[in-house]
């Protein structure tokens, strides 16, 4: 076998790493075979016979038209990678009907030679065309756009040749490089932040993926060409095609209407989060952009349990799956023995499996598994298990239930789902997903993975959000400062924002680790546009104004919610001598120049009253802390335009604020190694701050749990499910991205 690889021009290393792989060797000696009658093997062929033989691998139901593809690589009909991958993409489509010959030639450029003269030709063409930009930017220039543009117009030309005739023409144009352009200096590293924060965001903003979208419709929409057309599951890599796939997968599309079907199955023993509604914009945003189905029901695999328990009797039947007796520690693991049970008649696993299913065995004393191995190297997965513990839909009709890895294909399948997606980890689970469909001879959905979407600063477990509970440091599930569906929305995140986050990170087969600030981004960007804005004092200060009478002003003044709309709905505020603004908007003593508000020497002006304020004098209690502000106005003129404008709020009704912050110190307060002490030990004990005695407007007294408002110059809050009649609850949803000194 050695030998037969020697012929590729391989590497002494290569070869010695290509001989551990079974599979990879095999199918390069098969090739060899077929190429050693046909002429002698150049080095150029051995690497185009090695790439065709890695690229075949995963698609072993197309090896009867290999020695096509060989035939046209010894002939030196395919000359150039690029042919090679048309050949095979071809090759690969075939797996419904037979090959052609001359559709795979003419479908790879078989045959066809791309002479140094059009080379040159196209390459001095676009390079004249992209001259000034050149000259401007020399070596700077992104050269892979010219390369890319010569490629489009001269398909099967060899890559280095063009690769090699574009640096001579530039090289040509430009000259050698400089000093500078050879040694360009590195940019300086930016200093360690030792918290970063809350209206920072642009730095956060340029850590997410560049091939985000703003919408998750829009994401799924320029991913079209990633996935298969429904009905052309063949399409896709590794699916299995059987002499009953062509009829199967007609079948499917009558059913679906040629639509996509899409589903999102949430773990049955943990609370949805954040890294949930990735999933589910994910699968139901591609069946929206698609046009396909629009999620209306919940389904249950539970009730597919007869047809699941049907299905484990076909596949004994088949001596595809047996009765074992091993314990878990027996079974766990890659590298372990063969059950010695594998090989039972089939008779015994059928009376064995009744039994299981009729309650005569003891918890872990019999499984039923599966005569398949996992990508991961997993030897025969287990498809049942006994427990004798009633179930919240079934009850006590079953004490034998299905793992995931049995259930989640073949409920797949009842449901004729197009597009199976799901997150990477399930990837190693690829192969036995195929294998279990085609081994019941049942319609086989294709599965996709995605990148997991983990988030920094918080949990997601539910064990240690349990902890977090039990330990009284959060209230519940719901809590806000966890990142569980239920508490963002508690928090009075939209969910539009939520989706609008996901459809930024883009769509990536790489786990990724996003700051919180990421979405706080998203959630900002929308209330911005939908939450009305309104004034609300949290640390009220009573300012009287002593000739509030003289000036002559309406008792009540309407206020729009959306100042930068010109059409929009508005809000009566009302207007009196003694009004609320913010104790950090007056000093008593101010030595800080950047103070733009109110002190003894400056005046400040109130929002929309138009109103110039000037301190008259302090009102103090016995401990010297100043408890009103006596103060003279006047109409706000050119002349008079101070510093700063202010909210206000007068004859207010009062309510409770819940300041919200981040729950954990560090990026990941699971990491040992940052926070040895566990997880609660890094917990924030300031990450709640509760306002009691909050000054708001008195139209907002009606407000309906989840209404989400912005208090200017704040931030946006959100009513909870606390508030009561003649008490609203606010909790902060997200701080505004505003100057400091404002």
């Amino acid at each position: 076998m050695a030998e037969a690889l020697k012929l590729l021009h391989l590497s002494e290393q290569k070869i010695a790493e290509t001989l551990k792989n079974e599979a990879l060797k095999n199918i390069f000696v098969e090739l060899v075979d077929v190429a050693k009658p046909l002429g002698e093997l150049t080095k150029q062929k051995g690497a185009l016979l090695y790439q065709l033989g890695a690229k075949s691998i995963k698609e072993p139901q197309c090896k009867q038209w290999l020695p096509l593809v060989v035939n046209l690589i010894m002939t030196g009909d395919i000359r150039f990678e690029p042919q090679l991958t048309a050949a095979m993409n071809h090759v690969f489509s075939k797996k419904l009907s037979n090959v052609d010959e001359s559709e795979l030639r003419e479908s790879c450029g078989a045959g066809v030679v791309v002479t140094s003269e059009q080379i040159e030709d196209e390459v001095r063409a676009v390079i004249e065309a992209n001259k000034e930009a050149l000259l401007a930017q020399r070596y700077a220039f992104n050269t892979g756009k010219l390369l890319g543009e010569v490629r489009n117009k001269l398909k099967w030309a060899d890559g280095a040749r063009l690769k090699q005739e574009m640096e001579t023409r530039i090289f040509e144009l430009l000259g050698p490089k400089t000093e500078e352009e050879l040694n360009p200096k590195k940019k300086k590293a930016a200093k360690p932040v030792a918290k970063p924060k809350e209206a920072n965001n642009k730095d956060v903003e340029s850590e997410l993926p560049s091939d985000g979208a703003a919408t998750i419709e829009e994401l799924m929409k320029t991913r079209t060409k990633d996935f298969h057309g429904v009905g052309e599951n063949y399409k896709t890599d590794g699916y299995f095609v059987t002499p009953d796939t062509a009829r199967i997968l007609k079948e499917h599309v009558k059913r679906v209407n040629g639509k996509v079907v899409t589903r999102f199955p949430p773990e049955p023993n943990g609370i949805l989060h954040l890294g949930h509604a990735k999933a589910i914009g994910i699968n139901f945003g591609y069946a929206k952009a698609q046009g396909g189905y629009t999620p209306a029901r919940i389904t249950y695999s539970s009730d597919n349990f007869e047809q699941l328990y049907k299905w484990a009797v076909q596949l004994i039947e088949k001596d595809l799956a047996y009765v074992c007796h091993q314990r878990v520690e027996e079974m766990r693991g890659f590298d372990v023995k063969e059950s010695p049970y594998r090989n039972r008649p089939v008779s015994e696993s059928l009376q064995l499996f009744e039994d299981m299913k009729n309650g005569k065995f003891e918890e872990g004393a019999a499984t039923l598994r599966l005569k398949t191995v996992l990508e991961e190297g997993k030897v025969d997965p287990v498809a049942y298990r006994i427990k004798y513990v009633p179930h919240h839909r079934t009850g006590n009709t079953w004490c034998i239930y299905p793992t995931y890895d049995y259930t989640h294909c073949l409920c797949d399948s009842i449901e004729d789902i197009t597009h199976s997606m799901c997150t990477k980890e399930f990837q190693s689970r690829r192969s036995s997903y195929y294998w279990l469909c085609n081994a019941l001879g049942i319609y086989c959905p294709v599965q996709w993975e995605y990148g997991r979407l983990n988030i920094e600063y918080t949990v997601v477990s539910k064990r240690k959000i349990l902890k977090l509970i039990t330990n009284r440091i959060v209230r519940d599930w719901d809590d806000p400062r966890l990142f569980t569906l239920p508490a963002l929305r508690r928090r009075g995140v939209p969910p539009e924002a939520v989706n609008n986050f996901v459809a930024s990170l883009g769509l990536t087969g790489s786990q990724m680790a996003i700051n919180p600030m990421a979405l706080d981004a998203a959630v900002r960007d929308y209330l911005n546009v939908h939450a009305p804005r309104t004034m609300a004092v949290l640390e009220p200060l009573k300012i009287r104004i002593k000739n509030f009478k003289e000036l002559g002003l309406p008792s009540k003044l309407a206020v729009e919610d959306f100042p930068s709309v010109a059409t929009t709905s508005k809000h009566e505020v009302e207007v009196s001598d003694v009004v609320y603004i913010e104790q950090s908007d007056y000093r008593h003593d101010n030595t800080d120049k950047n103070f733009r508000r109110l002190t003894k020497n400056q005046a400040v002006a109130l929002k929309y009253v138009a109103l110039v304020l000037t301190v008259v004098e302090e009102v103090v209690d016995q401990s010297g802390a100043v408890t009103e502000v006596v103060v003279s106005a006047e109409k706000l003129t050119d002349a008079n335009k101070p510093k700063a404008f202010i909210h206000w709020v007068c004859n207010p009704v009062r309510c409770e604020v819940r300041m919200y912050d981040r729950l954990f110190h560090h990026k990941n307060p699971e990491d040992p190694e940052v926070v040895p002490g566990g997880f609660l030990e890094d917990c924030n004990s300031n990450s709640l701050t509760v306002l009691k005695n909050v000054c708001i407007d008195k139209y907002l007294a009606n407000s309906k749990v989840y209404d989400r408002f912005q208090f200017e110059r704040t931030g946006y809050f959100a009513v909870d499910q606390d508030s009561q009649p003649g008490k609203l609850v606010f909790n902060r949803t997200v701080l505004l991205k505003e100057d400091s000194g404002k």
